[in-house]
């Protein structure tokens, strides 16, 4: 009997998939991406817009409607901000600071079926013309609650950074799919054949748990990744030409490089890094020109900057940040990841030890930021088409982690985040936590009711889109699928 016989697998791949390749799959790919050459999916995208439904010819499995939203702009609160200090106003907590009660919790210290309460340690009232709970914590973004969706009844399937972070950013726990931008983007395509369709900007202290596999494009071509944008001086490294280097000589250098690189792509078609490097070099010179004037941030006046809190060193970076993500959002750019919280604990939302010192100052740096980004937004008109997101990979317990201090452990069980813009009706809550805001008890929601919602928001069907790979159908929601959060919609 034959090794292909033993194994169902041909040149290394499974019978269905070499099937699927023999037939319909080369050309498909073929036709794809002279298609994209012709900015086939910017065209589309545009129209999409509108009211024109198109099939992505790459999956041929992606419905699409009318887009509420063009763009997103994910703000990524790394380490797990603590709902039930922020906006999940839980008075049943008030005045039991430190009492030992029957609570089952899993966090970092694993199952657990007792804990110390920590009391919120910010005052909460309620908001706007919609009457909305916040703390003052953030009293910038309380300003906006009319604005706001909150889902407080957010689940997630693990309590540990690095899973859920992945799950947050792909829909998986474990590392190797594509993120939800990069979804984005091969649904969608770019509205701007000069700027990168997908932007992340990193704390400068320094990125999140498992770096880059939380923005790049997994099983997807490498085309789909993000663009790392740097929160200080040059946003892009390298990209000006050398000095004496004028554009014809470049541009005849990358005709001359493209020449050899399909030539020896041409013997390796599922060499999608290649394919990858050819399209960012092609990207990298058309940015050249684009890339400087969204980032110029002189063109900005004191009023902006003030608003996005840039005149408070505390909030300067991210302020910066979001100001670009404005400038991004104005110029075409589909999906734009902010992250607030460095590497280390003490550099993040991961509030262990003392819930004050740590999240006083995160806080401090993005409220003021956050607020301004949806005025301006609206200001501008643009939060109508623009789909503002906010929250990390899980909230915290309202138990304490430690015999001291004011540390709460990790909640994948029930948390909040919030929805602006992007055809989201604002001013309202749904889902609920438990009295003590351990469990969602409400409207339980997952993590892929959250990514269902997004794509849903920008006019893709998220149980139709699917990426094939593996001998499946591939999905941003899983092969389960998810509807969209509706009560917000």
């Amino acid at each position: 009997m034959s090794e292909y016989s033993k194994t169902g697998a041909f040149c290394g791949r499974t019978r269905r998939e070499f099937l699927w390749q023999t037939g319909a799959g080369f050309t498909g790919l073929a036709l794809a991406g002279l298609l994209d050459q012709d900015g086939f999916f910017a065209k589309q995208s545009v129209a999409a817009d509108g009211v024109t439904p198109w099939t992505n010819p790459l999956s041929a499995k992606a419905g699409h409607y009318p887009a509420k939203a063009k763009s997103v702009i994910f703000l990524y609160m790394y380490g797990g901000p603590s709902h039930i200090d922020t906006f999940d106003y839980k008075p049943a907590l008030i005045g039991r600071d430190n009492q030992t009660i029957e609570v089952k919790t899993f966090g970092r210290a694993g199952r657990r079926n007792k804990g110390r309460i920590v009391e919120p340690r910010w005052k909460f009232k309620k908001y706007g013309e919609s009457g909305q709970w916040a703390s003052d914590l953030l009293p910038n973004i309380a300003t906006c609650v009319d604005d706001i969706a909150f889902v407080k009844s957010m689940t997630a399937d693990s309590p540990i950074h690095g899973s859920a972070m992945l799950q947050m950013n792909t829909g998986k726990i474990v590392s190797g799919s594509p993120c939800l931008g990069s979804w984005v983007n091969y649904g969608l395509g770019t509205a701007n054949q000069d700027l990168p369709g997908f932007v992340v900007m990193l704390d400068p202290r320094g990125g999140p748990i498992s770096g880059a596999k939380n923005w790049q494009s997994g099983y997807m071509p490498a085309t789909y990744q993000a663009t790392v944008m740097r929160a200080r001086g040059n946003p892009i490294l390298d990209l000006a030409p050398p000095s004496g280097i004028t554009p014809q000589m470049q541009r005849q250098m990358l005709d001359t490089l493209a020449a050899y690189n399909a030539e020896h792509r041409a013997l390796r078609s599922d060499n999608t890094n290649l394919e990858a490097r050819i399209a960012s070099y092609e990207l990298a010179y058309r940015m050249q020109t684009a890339a400087p004037e969204a980032t110029d941030l002189t063109q900005e006046t004191a009023a902006t900057l003030e608003l996005y809190g840039m005149n408070d060193p505390k909030s300067k970076v991210f302020g910066r940040q979001c100001l670009l993500a404005r400038r991004l959002v104005e110029r075409g750019v589909r999906f734009i990841q902010l992250y607030s919280g460095g590497a280390h604990n003490d550099d993040n939302w991961d509030a262990h030890t003392e819930m004050e010192s740590n999240h006083n100052l995160h806080a401090g740096e993005t409220d003021k930021p956050v607020a301004g980004l949806l005025k301006d937004l609206k200001q501008r008109g643009l939060l109508d088409s623009t789909l503002v997101v906010w929250g990390g990979e899980f909230g915290r317990q309202p138990t304490a982690e430690y015999a001291k201090g004011s540390g709460r452990d990790h909640n994948a069980n029930g948390f909040t985040v919030w929805l602006a813009g992007g055809g989201v009706r604002g001013g309202q809550s749904v889902g609920a936590t438990d009295e003590l805001g351990n469990d969602a008890v409400e409207d339980r929601f997952h993590v892929r009711h959250l990514h269902a919602t997004i794509l849903h928001q920008l006019g893709v069907d998220p149980n139709r889109l699917s990426y094939y790979h593996g001998g499946l159908d591939q999905k941003l929601v899983g092969v389960e699928g998810a509807e969209p959060i509706h009560k917000i919609i």
